[in-house]
């Protein structure tokens, strides 16, 4: 994973399209980590299959009280250990298509939750 934090008092996510998120006023081409004050950076795994506890080290150092993943056009389900990692540490892990995780992000961060967020193109 690259992570070249970025800060801002609360970011919004304004559109997903087709190979672009758009949070603020910067677009990106690329999947991306963030919370609801930073842009962690680029996110770099390769499937959400293959996602495990320790791929989200850089994220749970910002002590969050839901992680939402964002899979790509469609919801894609992750493994069953890393769920069942991330309730034993009792945060709660969410996963939808990334549409829909924005829209949940942007909504949480409203409420001002500690949330994180990693969303796949």
């Amino acid at each position: 994973m690259k992570f070249t934090r970025e800060t801002s008092a609360a970011l919004t996510i304004r559109s997903v399209s087709d190979g672009r998120i758009c949070i603020g006023e910067k677009s990106y081409d690329h999947s991306i980590a963030l919370t609801a004050s930073a842009i962690i950076g680029e996110w770099s795994q390769t499937t959400v299959h293959d996602l495990n506890a320790s791929d989200f080290d850089e994220l749970l150092g910002t002590e969050p009280e839901i992680i939402i993943v964002g899979t790509g056009k469609t919801n894609v389900f992750p493994p069953r250990e890393l769920v069942f990692a991330m309730a034993r540490r009792g945060i709660g892990f969410e996963v939808m298509d990334t549409t829909a995780a924005a829209r949940t992000f942007n909504v949480l961060v409203g409420e001002d939750r500690q949330v994180a967020a990693v969303l796949f193109l």
